[in-house]
C-alpha cells in the first residue's frame, strides 16, 4: 500500500477493511471474535476500538499464517467446536458465504473445509491440488508451484473452517521448510489428511467477495463495488437515488423510505436520515447528523455532530457542526454555527420555527430560541442567547424588540406564513 498504515486500516466505505470482516463474522453468528495483531497494532485496535466484544491475540514475531493462527487460538484456550479463520483484507465477505462455507463444513464433518474459488488467472495465489476423482489433496503456494501446478485456476482464498483440536495439533506440526521460511497456514490441510482426518476445498463460485485487498487501485476498486452495493439495497427499501454514480453513502448509514438523494452527496457513517427527507445535491453529511422526517439538506450544506428537526430546512452553503435545530425552522442561505474557538467545541440550539437570515453567523454556545429570527449578516456572539419570538440584527446582534413595530411586523408575516402549511 506504500504506507506505514497496516493495509487492513485502510477504509472501504465508511469502515476499515478488518472492522468489515468482523462483521461478516459477527452477522454469521460467531460467539467470539479473535482479531491477531502484530506490526502497527495500534491501528488496528483504533479502527475497531467501537466494536463491542471483539478480542485481540498477539503475534509477536511475523513469522507466517500458521503462527498468527497459533496466536488467536491463544485466548479459546479450552474450548472445542468450529473455528473460522478469516483474512483482514477482504473487506466484500458476506454473511451468507461464511454461512455456506460452515454448513457445507457440517454436512461432511469435515475437521478442515478450504473456501476456494476458480479464476482465469490465478496470478501468485496459492493453488488448491486436486487428485484424480477431485478430491482434495494439498494447497501449494504459487512460489512454490512447478510450471504444472501453476496452470491450476483453483485458488486458496484464506478463508476456511477448522476443527479446533485437530486444527491445533496440526499447527504444532507445520514445519517452515519454504522459500519463504515461514510457517505456512496452507500446510495444515494436508497434514491433516495424512492423519486420517477428512478435508474438504469448497469452490464458492465467485470471485466476488473472497479476493483480497493488495494494492490501493484495488482499496479503490472494492470500494466502487461496495458502494454500489448499498446505494441498490437503499433503493430496493424505497430510497430514492438520482445519480447513484455521483452519491456516496458509508456502511452504517440508516435511511428511510420515500427519502430522496440528488447528485454529489456524500453521507458518512452513521447519519440517520429519516422518512420523506431531502439531501442535496452537493451536501455531505458526517458523522453524528440526524435527520428528522421531512427534513431537507441542499446545496453545499455539510452537517457534523447535528440533529435537524422535522420538517426543517438548510439548503444552501451552510455550516451546521454541534448543533441541534428544531421543526420546521428555516436556515438562511450562507449561514455558519461556529463551533470551535481554537481549543474546544461549542453547542448551539435553535429551537422550533426559527427564521435564521442569510449570512447568520452563531457562534457557540448559543441558543435561538422559539419562534426568533435572526436578519441577514447578523453575528450572533457567544453566549448572548436570542430570547424566543425576538428578531435580532447587526454586528454583534442586537435586539428590535425595543423598536416598536418591527418585530411585531415580523411575526405577523410568519404567522401568516405558518397558517399557509409552513411553507418558507
Amino acid at each position: 500500500m506504500k504506507s506505514d498504515r497496516p493495509k487492513v486500516a485502510f477504509e472501504v466505505c465508511g469502515w476499515p477493511m478488518v472492522r468489515h470482516v468482523v462483521e461478516a463474522a459477527r452477522t454469521a453468528r460467531a460467539e467470539r471474535v479473535v482479531v491477531v495483531v502484530g506490526h502497527g497494532r495500534e491501528h488496528v485496535e483504533a479502527a475497531l476500538a467501537d466494536v463491542p466484544g471483539v478480542e485481540f491475540a498477539t503475534q509477536r514475531e511475523q513469522r507466517g499464517t500458521a503462527d498468527a493462527v497459533k496466536a488467536g487460538l491463544r485466548p479459546l484456550r479450552g474450548l472445542v467446536g468450529t473455528v473460522l479463520v478469516l483474512c483482514g483484507d477482504v473487506p466484500l465477505v458476506r454473511r451468507k458465504t461464511l454461512s455456506d462455507l460452515l454448513a457445507r463444513h457440517r454436512r461432511r464433518r469435515a475437521a478442515a473445509s478450504i473456501l476456494s474459488v476458480t479464476l482465469e488467472d490465478a496470478g501468485a495465489y496459492g493453488r488448491v491440488l486436486r487428485d484424480a476423482r477431485g478430491a482434495f489433496v494439498t494447497i501449494r503456494e504459487a512460489r512454490d508451484c512447478d510450471v504444472e501446478e501453476r496452470a491450476v485456476g483453483e485458488i486458496n482464498t484464506g478463508l476456511a473452517a477448522f476443527e479446533i483440536e485437530p486444527l491445533r495439533r496440526a499447527l504444532r506440526a507445520v514445519r517452515a521448510n519454504n522459500s519463504q521460511v515461514e510457517y505456512y497456514l496452507t500446510d495444515v490441510p494436508a497434514i491433516l489428511l495424512r492423519r486420517g482426518e477428512r478435508v474438504q476445498a469448497v469452490d464458492c463460485g465467485t470471485e466476488d467477495d473472497v479476493l483480497g485487498v493488495n494494492t490501493l487501485a484495488e482499496l479503490a476498486a472494492a470500494g466502487t463495488r461496495m458502494r454500489w452495493s448499498i446505494l441498490g439495497e437503499l433503493m430496493t427499501a424505497g430510497v430514492e437515488i438520482v445519480d447513484p454514480a455521483s452519491t456516496f453513502v458509508s456502511c452504517g448509514t440508516r435511511i428511510g423510505r420515500g427519502t430522496r438523494i440528488l447528485p454529489c452527496t456524500v453521507i458518512e457513517r452513521g447519519v440517520v436520515v429519516g422518512e420523506g427527507c431531502e439531501v442535496g445535491p452537493f451536501s455531505h453529511l458526517r458523522p453524528g447528523t440526524v435527520l428528522h422526517d421531512g427534513a431537507e439538506v441542499g446545496n453545499f450544506v455539510e452537517t457534523k455532530n447535528a440533529e435537524i428537526g422535522s420538517g426543517a430546512k438548510a439548503k444552501h452553503l451552510t455550516y451546521l457542526g454541534d448543533a441541534r435545530i428544531g421543526a420546521l425552522t428555516n436556515i438562511g442561505c450562507g449561514t455558519i454555527t461556529a463551533n470551535y474557538d481554537g481549543r474546544h467545541k461549542h453547542h448551539t440550539e435553535i429551537e422550533a420555527d426559527v427564521h435564521i437570515g442569510s449570512g447568520t453567523v452563531l457562534v457557540a454556545p448559543v441558543t435561538v430560541g422559539r419562534g426568533a429570527t435572526t436578519g441577514a449578516g447578523a453575528i450572533v456572539t457567544a453566549g448572548n442567547d436570542v430570547a424566543p419570538e425576538d428578531v435580532v440584527v447587526g454586528v454583534p446582534a442586537k435586539s428590535l424588540r425595543r423598536q416598536p413595530g418591527a418585530a411585531g411586523g415580523m411575526q405577523q408575516r410568519r404567522a401568516k406564513k405558518r397558517d399557509q402549511g409552513g411553507k418558507r
